[in-house]
């Protein structure tokens, strides 16, 4: 039975590539708040991933046989879950994964290897929440699309694995509560898991206690690892080393490999040492103070410089590290620590999971830390100081390529020989992100509660552009919020730093009403330390959540203060982005001028810097731009034009969006088979890419366009779908819109009551989040169905409480809305002038903001006023113009507007 560092646990990496400018986007257009999401390649999916097959495994038939058994197709049809528990160094992981490549063949779809870390000396256990996120990243979905929240994580995971054959081996477990959430509910799955402890509770699971190997099996082992016979002569030393190593593979397999790289050494004068080594055990008992005897007869026999090198791998505080770190450790060149730690390799001091990677074993890595406590302590400190230094700029230099907020320079030289590693592209900085992100969080939580606060806080905010693409967002804020807390006594820019990534966080879980306060005491922090930068960056942030929350004319000035200090400060990324803001502001103000003009400034910047993720998205933008004001086949131009720049840097879900955008143009043209044929077709995309919350959009969106075709039934449907996404992702905007178009559904159907009540369900959300825009439009929905079931007095105050707040917004497109809503109301209430006076003034926004649909109920309206009023001929008029629009759209109106004309046209003058 072999024990080497891989035995207890073999750590399994996914790495997950995606394009640098990932980045969510919340915008209106037209009368619906939407939720894109931009510029993010299809996920590399890792399903593949069981460590290495042990060479030297040794024994341990009966186990393996359990285990075997344990996939036999003749068994119970459910998930079938084997628990194997032991001592520390006894053989578990090494068993499980003997037995996972046995099995490999039965399970096509996937053998996952996940390490629990339920006892690593100073590594926490693993939280079930991050081992899912984990978990459904190797399974293909995207990190940004992560639902929040342990229960909705597990329920996706249980989906993702729904049909399938896997095997999914759970290592170093602490306890039953952290595997029952990780479990699949499909009965062709197999399950593993290794633990120190009986996982008594953990419901249905068939437990396999290891006990230390037999005296001639762990002979056997030690023999082979070392690579020596056994025989008459050397049985009796042999028995009594095993006897010493507490018949513990681990101590084993290290004892025996210490013999096997000097096969000049006499075997009998070799275990006559290691006995009397044995009085020098310590704290690292395993049962047996044979354990620590091993560990220090392979560290006694290293050079002094080795030694120390591995005394320094103690002070590591994360899983793993790379040459970069152990130099930085060591305070050693590159050259030299890469043949250092290959020798430390090859003694089997040190695993190498990938190339020059490296990780040390549960119990030597808790040994080296032992060694590493008779050190001086300002030499530790030192060491220390030196491998956060390493991440700082390392994590300085990745920032630089994920960011898109304009950062300072670099942060300057290495104090080491060894300079951090360089980055390309995006792709390689986001890349060394993920593989270093346990490292860099346990160095923040390290440095948090250490005597330099400021190295975590430095740190923690060179994580930010990270943490915002990739979440999970509810760990952003608690570490912005913790950075923001450690700098307050110590550094007024490292607060306003740490409170400006705390508002960004906040802004995307949708706590607006948080977010503000933060962002506004990062900016008087930055004015006080004298930072123009960092005083443009947040009020451009603080520009971004009043937008989002509906008070436009709060963020335009803080946009134009934003705009100045950038040109001032030369940085023609922090303008570009700036115009684009101010762009999708001046569309949903109706002010088409200046959003068509700054726009097209930033696109020209985008084009100077050569960003072509930024020259797309303002092209999208663009899009979006010219179909609100009716320039449909401009519009679609500059769409396909985005989609050639996106597919042809495969960003796959920038295409994605893009179509969507599409089907939008093809939904104002009345063409609504095509719109339906592009969205279902993004849809399939958004599946295709793991990426639910653009999943739950599309379909929104699909539902609302069957929705004006009059196809009710297959709306509510997809709208139904929508909400299951949205609920099950925490996407609470998300919900509110689904809630929203649902409620129209259920006007257009007639069922005013159950209209009223999900409306009123989408205004408490809309309320909850500060989103004004949502606000009004479910408010003017909610007045509408009161005036369907005939409480007429409350159905006028909602509305007029609608109406003002997208006056306070400058929102003319909701004013027409409303209006319309008024004016049919007024018809019943005031008489036919008065209600032509409110169709009469929303025709007028209607054509300001080019709504063709809003334009025509205008008309529609209009004209049922004057036909009441006697002024027939007006009426015709207004009422041709009105079918004209709504069969040039499309829209469902058109087939009783036309039959009301019709019947107009019919009738005599006189009325006789």
């Amino acid at each position: 039975m072999n024990a080497s560092a891989a035995e207890e646990g073999e750590e399994w990496r996914v790495r997950v590539e995606a394009s640098a400018h990932d980045q969510s986007r919340v915008y209106m257009a037209g009368r619906d708040l939407h939720h894109v999401t931009y510029a993010a390649p299809a996920p590399v999916t890792a399903l593949h991933t069981l460590p290495r097959d042990v060479a030297a495994f040794t024994g341990r038939d009966q186990e393996l046989r359990s285990l075997l058994r344990a996939a036999d197709p003749g068994g119970t049809r459910v998930v079938s879950v084997h628990t194997v528990d032991g001592m520390p160094g006894v053989g578990k992981t090494a068993l499980v994964t003997r037995a996972a490549h046995l099995l490999a063949d039965r399970f096509p779809d996937g053998r996952l290897f996940v390490d629990l870390y339920g006892h690593t000396p100073g590594q926490p256990a693993a939280e079930p929440a991050d081992v899912l996120a984990t978990l459904l990243y190797g399974v293909g979905v995207a990190p940004q699309y992560l639902p929040d929240g342990l229960q909705a994580r597990s329920a996706l995971w249980r989906d993702r694995l729904a049909g399938k054959r896997v095997l999914l081996v759970l290592d170093n477990a602490v306890g039953a509560a952290q595997v029952e959430p990780l479990l699949p509910a499909s009965d062709g799955c197999l399950v593993l898991v290794t633990s120190r402890r009986r996982l008594l509770a953990l419901d249905g699971a068939r437990p396999l206690s290891v006990e230390p190997l037999p005296p001639d099996t762990a002979a056997a082992l030690f023999t082979r690892v070392a690579r020596r016979a056994l025989d008459a002569s050397n049985a009796g030393a042999v028995a009594e080393a095993v006897r010493l190593c507490g018949f513990l593979p681990l101590a084993i397999a290290l004892l025996g490999a210490r013999l096997a790289h000097h096969p000049a050494w006499p075997l009998a004068a070799f275990l006559e040492e290691f006995a009397a080594a044995q009085d020098r055990l310590g704290e690292l008992e395993a049962g047996d103070r044979a354990v620590r005897a091993a560990f220090d007869l392979s560290y006694l026999v290293l050079p002094a410089e080795r030694q120390h090198l591995f005394r320094r791998l103690g002070l590591h505080p994360g899983p793993d590290l790379d040459l970069h770190a152990a130099a930085a450790l060591g305070d050693l060149p590159l050259t030299v620590v890469r043949r250092q730690m290959e020798a430390l390799y090859v003694d089997h001091l040190v695993e190498s999971p990938a190339p020059y990677r490296y990780r040390t074993h549960d119990l030597l890595r808790a040994y080296a830390a032992t060694l590493a406590e008779g050190e001086p302590r300002g030499d530790r400190a030192q060491a220390l100081e030196r491998l956060f230094g390493h991440y700082r700029r390392a994590a300085h230099r990745a920032d630089q390529k994920l960011t898109t907020t304009p950062r300072p320079g670099d942060s300057g030289p290495s104090d080491t020989g060894a300079e951090p590693p360089a980055f390309g592209s995006r792709e390689q900085a986001l890349a060394w992100m993920r593989t270093e992100r346990p490292n860099l969080l346990a160095c923040v939580k390290k440095g948090l509660t250490g005597p330099r606060p400021s190295d975590a806080v430095s740190l923690t905010h060179l994580l930010a552009a990270f943490l915002h693409r990739e979440g999970p967002w509810p760990q952003a804020v608690a570490l912005h919020r913790a950075a923001a807390t450690a700098a307050r006594d110590h550094d007024p820019h490292d607060e306003a730093n740490a409170l400006r990534d705390l508002g960004r966080a906040l802004q995307l879980t949708g706590d607006y009403a948080a977010a503000e306060p933060a962002l506004a005491q990062a900016l008087a922090l930055f004015r006080t330390a004298r930072d123009p930068l960092g005083e443009a960056n947040t009020l451009r942030d603080l520009g971004w959540v009043r937008q989002v929350t509906g008070d436009y004319a709060g963020a335009q000035p803080l946009l134009e203060q934003a705009l100045r200090l950038y040109r001032a400060q030369h940085s023609r990324l922090g303008e570009a982005n700036t115009l684009r803001t101010q762009g999708w502001i001046g569309q949903l103000t109706g002010d088409y001028t200046t959003a068509t003009a700054v726009l097209a400034r930033a696109l020209r910047l985008y084009r100077a810097l050569g960003d072509r993720n930024g020259e797309a998205n303002t092209l999208h933008d663009l899009g979006r731009l010219r179909r609100a004001t009716g320039d449909y086949e401009a519009a679609a131009e500059s769409l396909e034009e985005a989609l050639a720049i996106f597919r042809a840097l495969g960003t796959r879900l920038g295409e994605t969006n893009t179509l969507w955008a599409l089907s939008r143009v093809r939904e104002m043209t009345g063409d609504y088979a095509s719109a339906a044929g592009l969205l279902e077709e993004a849809l399939a995309l958004y599946r295709e890419l793991s990426a639910p919350i653009g999943e739950a959009h599309a379909l929104r969106n699909l539902g609302q366009v069957r929705l004006l075709t009059g196809e009710y039934a297959s709306a509510s449907a997809v709208l139904h779908e929508a909400l299951r996404l949205f609920r099950s992702l925490g996407a609470r905007h998300g919900q509110a819109n689904a809630l929203r178009s649902l409620g129209r559904v259920r006007l257009r159907t007639g069922d005013h009551e159950e209209a009223a009540a999900l409306l009123a369900e989408a205004l408490a959300l809309y309320r909850a989040l500060g989103a004004r825009p949502g606000e009004a439009h479910t408010l003017h929905g909610i007045g509408v169905a009161h005036h369907r079931r005939g409480s007429l007095a409350e159905a006028l105050d909602l509305l007029d409480l609608s109406l003002g707040l997208f006056k306070d917004m400058g929102d003319p497109q909701g004013e027409a809305e409303v209006l319309n809503s008024r004016g049919a109301l007024l018809a019943e209430t005031a008489g036919p002038r008065a209600a032509l006076e409110a169709h009469l003034a929303a025709l007028r926004l209607a054509r300001l903001v080019r709504s063709p649909l809003d334009e025509a109920h205008a008309l529609e309206g209009a004209a049922h006023c004057r036909e009441a009023d006697g002024r027939r001929q007006a009426a015709l008029a207004d009422l041709r113009q009105a079918v004209a629009i709504y069969t040039r759209i499309g829209a469902a109106e058109a087939d009783a507007a036309a039959t009301r004309l019709a019947a107009l046209e019919a009738e005599r003058p006189d009325g006789g």
